[in-house]
C-alpha cells in the first residue's frame, strides 16, 4: 500500500539553522525505500502550540495518512511533542509505542526514558520517534509492517479484513 507521510521535526537548534536536521531526512530517505510517498517536511522549534497547530493543519488536510514527528520526545523541559500529540488526537495507539520502547530497550536501556506516544486523529496516524537519526529510523522499522493496515482499517477499506483471517 502506498502511503502518504508527513514528517515534522521538532527542534529549537534545527529550526534556527544552527544544526542541520538528520532525523527528518533519514526518516524521508527510509520511506521513499518502502515506497512510500513523502508529501511534507518541515523543522519547528520544540513548541508546543506550534507543534500543535501543524499537527492539526496537517491531519486535518486530508494529504497524509501518517505523521511522523521526531524529536521533542525526552525528558528535557522543552521537549513536548507527546504533549502537542496528546492534545490533537481523537484515540491513543498505545501498541505502536509500546512495541518501539520494547524493541529500543533491547539496543538501549535510555529507551525508558522515552515519552513517545502514538495516536489517530480523524484518519490520521500520528507517531512519535526519537530525535536521533538511527533511534528514529530503529523505531520507524519496529512498527512499519503493520502501517498500511492501520491505514486501511482508518479508511475503512474492505481490504482490511483480510488482515483479520488467520493465517492458514
Amino acid at each position: 500500500m502506498k502511503l502518504r507521510i508527513g514528517i515534522l521535526t521538532a527542534s529549537d537548534r534545527s529550526s534556527r539553522d544552527e544544526r542541520p536536521d538528520l532525523s527528518g531526512p533519514a526518516l524521508a530517505e527510509m520511506a521513499k525505500d518502502k515506497g512510500w510517498d513523502v508529501v511534507e517536511t518541515l523543522i519547528v522549534p520544540d513548541d508546543l502550540d506550534i507543534l500543535r497547530d501543524t499537527l492539526i493543519l496537517w491531519a486535518d488536510s486530508g494529504d497524509m495518512d501518517v505523521i511522523l514527528t521526531t524529536g521533542g520526545t525526552g525528558f528535557s523541559p522543552r521537549d513536548v511533542t507527546p504533549e502537542a500529540t496528546r492534545f490533537v488526537v481523537d484515540k491513543l495507539a498505545p501498541g505502536l509505542s509500546e512495541a518501539m520502547r520494547a524493541e529500543s530497550l533491547k539496543i538501549t536501556s535510555h529507551a525508558m526514558l522515552s515519552r513517545a506516544i502514538a495516536g489517530i486523529r480523524g484518519r490520521v496516524l500520528i507517531i512519535n520517534l526519537p530525535g536521533s537519526p538511527k533511534a528514529a529510523c530503529e523505531n520507524l522499522q519496529v512498527v512499519a509492517p503493520v502501517l498500511g493496515h492501520a491505514v486501511q482499517l482508518l479508511r475503512e477499506d474492505s481490504a482490511a479484513e483480510a488482515g483479520h483471517i488467520p493465517d492458514p
